[in-house]
């Protein structure tokens, strides 16, 4: 406690060793949020930001339902993809490839707008091997203690659905919570953190 009645006293208290000496463990998990605008820079919702009219670019709306079925104001979306060719640029396993179409970025991330909703502007994905084409989806929300992972694939590729490997560890009942309904200008995910009545999203441990 601090002794007002003294200007002398030290306002916070004094350890007699330095603080390199102070044994430390691990940081208690803290809650995600609610987020302010920091280092976010306008168009990062566009992992492909010059993309021209009429060129394949699609529009994936995105929203995040609490526990009690209320969309998520404040939350943060984070995407990464292949590009349309099924590479991932100077990262693929598989060796640098030229990014296609020119000027796309993998990585796209977003705030939810007051009515919980957001759009990110991107391709739709090629296939990486032996999976199908999907989106990985990272989903930051007040009251989580860490940061949610799941996928998002696409109503036209039931085929590839089946042989999907990420897809397969989903039980059969769930497995429709990853896949985007079509708009008319792209697609749209809704997202539960919670089971709000209507049935969780599958999340996944990376």
């Amino acid at each position: 406690m601090i002794d007002t009645g003294n200007p002398d006293a030290p306002r916070y208290p004094v350890f007699s060793r330095a603080q390199d000496e102070v044994p430390t463990g691990l940081t208690p998990s803290q809650t995600v949020g609610p987020y302010v605008h920091i280092g976010l820079h306008p168009g990062w919702e566009d992992a492909w930001q010059a993309a021209p009219e009429g060129t394949g670019a699609v529009e994936i709306t995105l929203i995040a339902y609490d526990g009690g079925g209320t969309p998520i104001a404040d939350a943060m979306f984070e995407t990464w993809q292949a590009d349309a060719a099924g590479h991932l640029g100077d990262s693929d396993p598989r060796g640098p490839q030229p990014v296609s179409p020119a000027g796309f970025r993998h990585l796209a991330r977003a705030f939810a707008g007051d009515d919980g909703f957001t759009t990110i502007r991107t391709v739709k994905p090629g296939a990486l091997p032996g999976q199908a084409p999907h989106i990985n989806v990272g989903v930051f929300a007040r009251g989580t203690l860490d940061r949610l992972f799941t996928r998002i694939y696409f109503p036209e590729d039931t085929d590839a659905h089946g042989a999907d490997p990420v897809l397969a560890q989903v039980s059969e009942a769930d497995r429709h919570r990853l896949i985007a309904a079509r708009t008319d200008a792209g697609y749209r995910v809704e997202i539960r953190v919670q089971d709000a009545g209507s049935g969780e999203t599958p999340f996944f441990t990376l």
